[in-house]
């Protein structure tokens, strides 16, 4: 299952359930225990991903959420960027080396989309996590993603691999550390794959 496959069974319904954004704080005390125990660093970046907008409204809404993410980053200086990848999916991206200000930034942008009407749009938001290169081994580490799901309110491990695999026995455990600390996704049939973050 894929990226096409994520959006399909989000939007999957005519209508969207309303976006869960009370839970995003979740990952900010939970950041301490994957840094501590698991040794995964913020990256500093994060992002929102929207569902694609028709051709006609797609400049509007661009220019719309561009103003509505220059608004609210002011407070935080936490520097962004939109990006719309191959499936036409429009991205806020979102950088900042103290994590608590690029979980402050991501609620703030979808509390403040969701006021002027974009609710339906937010698909998820994105966390990057870099871990530590193992001891003796050369080349950098792996990058760990947890991936809110706005439509369920829940989290989940995404962690790729090349040749679009991922490392599910890590996942798995990333999930047994993580589940006292934050709404993990039960059914990892809903631990879809995105592939091609941008960042």
């Amino acid at each position: 299952m894929g990226f096409r496959d994520f959006m399909d069974a989000v939007l999957g319904r005519s209508r969207l359930p309303k976006a869960k954004t009370d839970k995003l704080f979740a990952i900010s005390t939970a950041s301490i225990t994957l840094e501590s125990s698991l040794n995964l660093k913020p990256s500093g970046a994060a992002g929102i991903c929207f569902k694609p907008i028709g051709a006609s409204a797609y400049e509007s809404a661009r220019k719309e959420i561009q103003e509505l993410l220059e608004y609210s980053s002011k407070e935080t200086k936490t520097e962004f960027r939109l990006e719309k990848d191959e499936f036409n999916f429009l991205w806020a991206i979102f950088k900042d080396p103290d994590f608590e200000d690029l979980v402050a930034s991501i609620h703030l942008v979808s509390e403040t989309l969701e006021e002027h009407g974009f609710g339906e749009q937010l698909l998820c938001a994105i966390y990057r996590f870099d871990s530590e290169p193992e001891a003796g081994k050369s080349g950098g580490g792996k990058a760990v993603y947890w991936i809110y799901n706005f439509k369920q309110g829940t989290y989940y491990p995404f962690v790729p691999l090349s040749g679009k695999q991922r490392d599910n026995p890590f996942e798995f455990r990333l999930r047994a550390e993580m589940e006292r600390e934050m709404p993990v996704e039960k059914n990892v049939e809903k631990w879809f794959p995105l592939w091609g973050i941008p960042f």
